[in-house]
């Protein structure tokens, strides 16, 4: 009569687990960076809105400046943005007082190019 055992060996499942760790060990770090600089991107591109949306202003107005009150009209109802853009990497969005209203965001290389 054989004897016949069917099942995994210790060391099989041993490799198996030593496999699986080294992929996620590789892989986990490449998420995060993903992360971080899907985050950079698209607060690049709110950066550019901002910045096209100030020019419209400017156009529209056929002024050199912005009031305070045309500051905070960007993104009025009636303005050229539909809701004040927020930086995803939680960091806060600053433009400048004078021209050329550059806007910046307080985490560090979120900048236009």
């Amino acid at each position: 009569m054989k004897n016949l055992r069917k099942g995994f060996t210790l060391v099989g499942i041993m490799i198996v687990v030593l496999i699986i760790g080294v992929l996620m060990a590789i892989a986990i770090p490449n998420f995060l960076n993903a992360r971080t600089t899907a985050q950079t991107k698209a607060c690049i591109a709110n950066l550019k809105q901002i910045q096209s949306a100030t020019e419209q202003v400017l156009m529209k107005n056929q002024t050199p400046s912005l009031s305070s009150t045309e500051k905070g009209g960007l993104w009025a109802t009636d303005g050229p943005m539909k809701a004040e853009p927020v930086c995803p990497a939680a960091g806060t969005y600053t433009m400048a007082e004078t021209s050329p209203y550059a806007t910046t965001c307080g985490v560090e290389g979120h900048v236009l190019p």
